[in-house]
């Protein structure tokens, strides 16, 4: 009996092993990489202005448009789920186009920027280039952007008036092409007024001065792949899994790191799916 029903158990696994194999592959190369989220979250901040309490922020990054399933017609989409969020600021944190994606097909940065002109927000649309951007040609990605409104900083700081108070986004150039120029930047803004740092990278942000209210960054697309109880076995970054996904606060200072949108290298996401990120921003009591 023992082994007749042990024999049974054998052969139910066989059947359904080859199933649950196509079904994972089908999620993780195709449903979960095609299919976009958008993740809201509210951040208490310090500094942070209370005429900025609520002040709503949509981040994008790692658009790799010409990736699988993330075509010129796939970023509209993406738009225009962005827009109906109503964000006061849009923020998109670099990793336009693509290098080398398996199945990918290449999408020059002029028609990508001419679909991003249609985001919307009171304050604007402001850009951080990635490292994919600088392997192909981070110049000709920035004139794309700011030949369609949208301001590209690269270790620049701008001031934004919201509700009649100040504050600063620094914008740092991609760290694994152009270096660390942080503790620069951050000098040259001389005022007390909150901060909020745009960069693609998230490994700077042990370097982070508590000064700065908030870290923006994407580039790990979450790893793509986040196995249960193993967790994420490859980011593109030195600290593994610490700056992989998500909101980390540590001695005081706050990063969000987002997932981003689109693959690169394999086209796969499994856990990590694509996502639009709005932040909404409160002030910290007692500050």
């Amino acid at each position: 009996m023992f082994i007749r029903l042990t024999s049974r158990k054998v052969r139910l696994a066989l059947a359904v092993c080859p199933g649950a194999i196509l079904f994972l592959c089908a999620w993780a190369f195709w449903w979960e990489p095609a299919s976009l989220q958008i993740v809201r979250q509210t951040i208490t901040l310090r500094p942070w202005h209370m005429e900025h309490e609520g002040l709503k922020v949509a981040v994008l990054s790692d658009l790799h448009v010409g990736s699988p399933h993330r075509s010129l017609a796939n970023l509209k989409e993406v738009i225009a789920a962005t827009n109906a969020e109503h964000a006061d600021l849009i923020v998109v944190l670099g990793d336009l186009v693509i290098q080398g994606v398996a199945g990918g097909r290449f999408v020059e940065p002029e028609p990508i920027a001419a679909e991003l002109e249609k985001l919307q927000a009171p304050l604007g649309v402001t850009a951080v280039l990635g490292n994919h951007d600088w392997w192909y040609d981070g110049k000709r990605v920035r004139r794309a952007l700011e030949a369609n409104g949208i301001t590209v900083l690269e270790n620049q700081n701008m001031r934004l008036t919201y509700r009649g108070q100040s504050l600063w986004l620094c914008g740092l150039a991609d760290l694994w092409t152009r270096g660390d120029r942080l503790t620069e930047t951050l000098a040259e803004i001389h005022d007390g007024d909150p901060v909020i740092v745009l960069m693609h990278n998230p490994d700077l942000f042990p370097e982070m001065p508590a000064r700065v209210s908030l870290t923006l960054a994407g580039h790990t697309h979450g790893g793509q792949v986040n196995f249960p109880i193993i967790g994420r076995p490859v980011v593109p970054s030195k600290f593994g899994q610490r700056y992989a996904y998500g909101f980390v606060e540590e001695g005081g200072r706050r990063l969000f790191v987002t997932g981003g949108i689109g693959t690169s290298i394999i086209p796969v996401r499994f856990r990590v799916p694509p996502e639009v990120v709005l932040l909404t921003l409160n002030r910290e009591q007692g500050h």
